[in-house]
């Protein structure tokens, strides 16, 4: 007879060694012992030990309402008495409640929403649907990217997990206007370069790949898990234009940047620019069913009621998710979550700037709202990263240790390559804030040690 329920929760060993032995965690060579989570709530949680967490990067950048906040809570808990679940194809309050949020929520003519259960299906289906609506197969994506873990969401993926795809045809790469590493910003001119211009760059790669052939530009308007690399002024604008100018759709990942973690409700809307497909997940309902979107503007929704939508997910549209998607954006609107966020990011990047002039190895900090990088350098003159790209193992060293440190005393943060992601929850308070950034100063002292002074 299994062990009952309550047993097994508070059965610290049996819960290590039945996830090292039977579950297999994303991203990980397998076998190490977790830390045990067994409570949270609003910007912390806690461990086994009752030791408490400041969570700085709202667990996956998905938790931008909090742990626990009750009114998803209760949504979800509503919901599950009324409906668990009923297929994509029929009625429910809570699907079509989510739908006409999305469309009122979203700039421009940005209108109808297929949904599904993640970040990466919605790119899936984003691009498919743009290759059915051109009739063209090419994709132009950017290489500090992440779209997500399926085999065609990992294909158009630029960073290096793509290599563990098997690429699916038709992907072109762009270059991203990465300003602080840009080659051609980097050599003395004044005028903005013609990659972090955006226009330009794409209109060369179109030269050479013929725009008649390319369905689809697909970008992260804020680049996340790749650096927090945030667009110089009228670069969107300028693909927008390129893209209107040769037909081919402009989708943008907001999987990370949306929902009001850049300040505003979307990342894009800081420069004005609508896409034709705009994806979301993660804050959509703050992750706490799985949840994803794909939302399209007037032109191709109207197309897609004389030609088939060409996807589908027998999860599309679950009614628990949609409820809890409706709380989050309820609650987002009632709590006046995307102004905190954006004077919360005000504050909190002032703050890390000033903390970064303390320290060498610290290069740059940069970001919109809660959506903060902080670039790690051995020398800041010529900006040689403080570890190498992609850098794993004993070449990671000083980027691990300040993470662990910072851990170990309370605060849990992530970075990839050189670039530490600063993403807490929109709603967190002042002081936490401020705890966060005490910690940060004294773990940055272990990044130093590797800098030249």
């Amino acid at each position: 007879m299994p062990r009952p329920q309550a047993e097994l929760a508070n059965d610290l060993s049996w819960i290590q060694e039945a996830h090292v032995q039977h579950y297999i965690q994303s991203w990980s060579v397998q076998g190490q012992k977790p830390l045990v989570i067994t409570s949270a709530q609003g910007s912390w949680f806690s461990d086994s030990t009752g030791r408490r967490y400041l969570d700085f990067q709202s667990q996956l950048v998905n938790l931008n309402l909090g742990h626990q906040h009750p009114a998803i809570v209760s949504a979800i808990k509503e919901q599950a008495e009324k409906l668990c679940y009923i297929g994509p194809a029929m009625g429910n309050d809570a699907r079509s409640e989510l739908a006409e949020l999305i469309a009122e929520i979203t700039p421009g003519d940005l209108c109808s929403t297929f949904f599904t259960t993640g970040g990466a299906a919605a790119n899936e289906n984003a691009v498919r649907l743009a290759r059915h609506y051109t009739g063209r197969q090419k994709i132009v994506a950017r290489y500090r990217s992440y779209h997500g873990a399926t085999a065609g969401a990992l294909g158009l993926t630029g960073d290096p997990r793509h290599h563990l795809a098997t690429l699916p045809g038709g992907v072109v790469r762009m270059f991203d206007p990465y300003q602080y590493r840009c080659s051609a910003c980097s050599t003395g001119r004044t005028d903005p370069c013609p990659i972090c211009s955006g226009g330009p760059h794409l209109e060369e790669i179109l030269m050479y790949e013929d725009p008649n052939t390319v369905a689809a530009v697909i970008l992260e308007s804020i680049v996340g898990t790749n650096g927090i690399i945030v667009p110089p002024d009228g670069y969107l604008q300028s693909i927008r234009e390129v893209c209107d100018r040769h037909g081919i759709l402009l989708i943008l990942d907001e999987v990370m940047a949306g929902c009001g973690r850049s300040g505003k409700w979307f990342a894009c809307n800081h420069w004005d620019v609508v896409p034709d497909i705009l994806v979301t997940a993660k804050g959509l309902n703050s992750g706490y069913v799985p949840l994803g979107a794909m939302t399209v503007s007037r032109p191709i929704a109207d197309w897609l009621k004389k030609n088939k939508f060409p996807g589908g997910l027998t999860y599309a549209g679950h009614p628990l998710a949609c409820a809890s998607g409706v709380a989050a954006i309820r609650a987002t609107i009632e709590e006046n979550i995307v102004q905190r966020a954006a004077e919360s990011g005000e504050y909190l990047i002032s703050r890390l700037k000033k903390i970064g002039e303390r320290h060498p190895s610290v290069g740059d900090v940069r970001g919109k709202g809660l959506f903060i990088g902080v670039e790690f350098v051995k020398n800041r003159k010529t900006r040689e990263p403080l570890v190498p790209f992609n850098a794993t193992g004993e070449k990671a060293a000083p980027m691990s240790a300040m993470v662990k440190f910072a851990m170990e005393q309370g605060l849990y943060l992530s970075s990839f390559s050189n670039v530490l992601r600063i993403t807490p929850p929109l709603n967190i308070l002042r002081e936490d804030l401020d705890f966060g950034c005490e910690v940060l100063d004294r773990a940055f002292e272990l990044t130093d040690r590797y800098a030249e002074a």
